[in-house]
């Protein structure tokens, strides 16, 4: 009996051992207890039962085998103890749950929504139209990473000052001049001593006009954008708070950083015409906080003599039959030159172009591509050669159509203008050479006087002449009404003893190159001609003149000799018997 009982125990004891191993069902993956089941050390059969005894195996009763392991889901232990594989799960089940958002995330977030808002808001109601003197500006408040000042001036350009450092910047726009408020200024100049502090209160009336209604487009745009976004009153009305509180801190660093003296060094752009003369003259300026007001008024008041200035030019006013004459000089491998040449004579329908020289710099074959444009400039181009120019710049130009070289004394009939010309005598660019100074210059002006007498004797006079230096042209005085030289880059106007009046004209190449080694850059510089159709005088001129390399500025000067002037009594020409230039 003890033999039979042991011999059962152990074959319990195997089944659980086999259940209890990796290879059993209890650790089997995705095997569970039936729900109701026993657990398998109370598995049937395992304890003695009191209301049966178990039979006693005999002498050749071995442990019977475990039953096989079905396919599928289910198995069963020993006794009838349901057992089942849990199903795989599907991909839904694999998802894991969505967590809600982060603190850091729905923080960014709004400040996305109020920085977006409050761009919106003073992008759509942030501008105010406030007269300021006698123009009509608009003033806006812009994000900006740097702050400052923008001030438009239309058509002229813009600048730029430096007046904070805050992330909004202050844009104004100048509109337009009103003509009535304009006209006032004009008919009573007394008025204008008393425009800066009119200036002063229109601006400062405008700048609380404009923080007021950007307060309001900050709170309005953010507030906005954050009930579209959020969908909640609470979420929306702490949008447009914060955006109150960035405006407000914005002006705060705004006024702490304020630079009264930023007006002394402003940033001009596009084509502001004469930038020095708009700001005033601030030398004096000192470090009171209401600097800022006085020179901005200065700024105002100046701007709208410019925007007067068209009216008051000289009364002179051609017609359509006078003949235009575009005097440049000295170009010096500036490419930017052809451009401004083909832009003023289709402003100013030039009839004749004449260079007084030095186009080149070292007069070398390889730099004669850069008169290719001279075939396109869309009038005659008369040129003379400079002592920059070489032989070869000469005789590449004399086989260019368009180009009219003129050189010991020739003389050609362009436009119905008669002009005489020589070249300069001395090449500096060949080191070889010994200079021959202001003698060979003087002789080479004696030269082309002697031809300018010679056509006037055989009956063509000429109405004008051209060399490169000032010394060779002053040797022509007495033989024609008129002179055009270049060669000392700035420009110089006389009347000389007998009566020719000589013009030099300065650098419409700015120096070419030689800009980049000076302090202050030199004008781009060009002038206009206007001579009378029958008589060949001159009438009226005007100098042009263009910021330099890196800056930004045009002016037009208009200038009368004083014998075209009302009441002017015309003296006779110089070797021609017509009404002669005087100072």
């Amino acid at each position: 009996m003890a033999r039979a009982l042991e011999a059962a125990l152990k074959a319990a004891l195997d089944r659980l051992r086999r259940l209890r191993h990796p290879q059993g069902l209890r650790h089997a993956p995705g095997i569970r207890r039936a729900p109701g089941s026993p657990g398998p050390r109370q598995a049937p059969g395992l304890r003695r039962s009191h209301n049966r005894r178990t039979p006693p195996p005999g002498p050749e009763t071995s442990p019977p085998p475990p039953p096989p392991r079905r396919k599928g889901l289910r198995a069963r232990l020993p006794g009838g103890t349901a057992l089942r594989r849990r199903p795989a799960p599907s991909a839904p089940a694999l998802a894991a749950p969505v967590a809600p958002p982060r603190p850091w995330a729905r923080a960014l977030g709004l400040v996305a929504v109020v920085l977006f808002g409050a761009w919106l808001g003073l992008l759509v109601v942030g501008s105010v139209r406030a007269p300021v003197g006698p123009v009509d500006t608009r003033m806006t408040l812009r994000p900006s990473l740097s702050g400052g000042t923008k001030i438009n001036v239309s058509p002229l350009g813009s600048l730029r000052l430096k007046s904070h450092t805050a992330p909004v910047r202050l844009d104004v726009d100048v509109d337009e001049l009103d003509p009535v408020r304009a006209e006032a200024l004009v008919k009573h100049p007394e008025r204008l001593a008393g425009l800066q502090d009119e200036v002063t209160r229109d601006v400062t009336r405008g700048t609380v006009e404009l923080a007021v209604r950007s307060c309001a487009a900050v709170v309005v745009g953010a507030g906005t954008l954050g009930l579209a976004v959020y969908r909640r009153p609470g979420r929306a009305m702490l949008a447009g708070g914060l955006a109150l509180a960035l405006l407000a801190a914005s002006g705060t660093a705004a006024y702490a950083t304020w630079n009264p003296k930023s007006i002394l060094e402003p940033k001009f752009s596009g084509l502001l015409a004469g930038a020095p003369s708009v700001v005033g003259d601030a030398r004096s300026i000192v470090t009171e906080f209401d600097v800022y007001q006085k020179e901005l008024a200065r700024l105002v008041t100046n701007v709208t003599k410019l925007y007067d200035a068209t009216s008051s030019l000289p009364a002179y006013r051609p017609d359509p039959s006078t003949m235009r004459v575009l005097h440049v000089s000295d170009i010096h491998l500036n490419p930017a030159s052809w451009h401004i040449v083909a832009s003023l004579v289709e402003q100013y329908d030039i009839d004749v172009i004449i260079d007084s020289g030095d186009t080149m710099d070292h007069g070398s074959t390889a730099e004669n591509g850069f008169l290719d444009p001279v075939e396109d400039l869309g009038a005659p181009y008369v040129w003379v050669r400079g002592n920059h120019d070489s032989m070869g710049t000469q005789r590449h130009l004399e086989s260019m159509r368009n180009a009219h070289v003129l050189d010991e004394g020739r003389a050609v009939t362009v436009g119905g203008l008669r002009i005489a010309g020589t070249g300069d005598p001395q090449y500096t660019p060949d080191r070889s050479a010994v200079p021959g100074g202001a003698a060979v210059e003087r002789l080479a002006g004696i030269r082309l006087a002697s031809a300018i007498g010679d056509q006037r004797r055989a009956g063509t006079p000429v109405d004008l002449a051209v060399t490169h230096d000032p010394i060779a042209a002053r040797q022509t005085d007495g033989q024609v009404p008129m002179v055009l030289a270049g060669h000392l880059h700035h420009r110089e106007t006389e009347v000389m003893e007998l009566g020719t009046r000589l013009k030099v004209e300065g650098s419409t190449g700015g120096s070419g190159l030689r800009a980049v080694e000076k302090g202050d850059p030199d004008p781009v510089e060009a002038s206009v001609l206007y001579l009378d159709k029958d008589t060949r005088r001159l009438q009226a001129w005007d100098e042009i003149s263009l910021g330099g390399l890196g800056l930004s500025s045009a002016e037009v000067s208009r200038h009368l000799p004083k014998e075209n002037q009302p009441g002017a009594t015309p003296s006779p020409s110089p070797g021609t018997g017509s009404p002669a230039a005087t100072p």
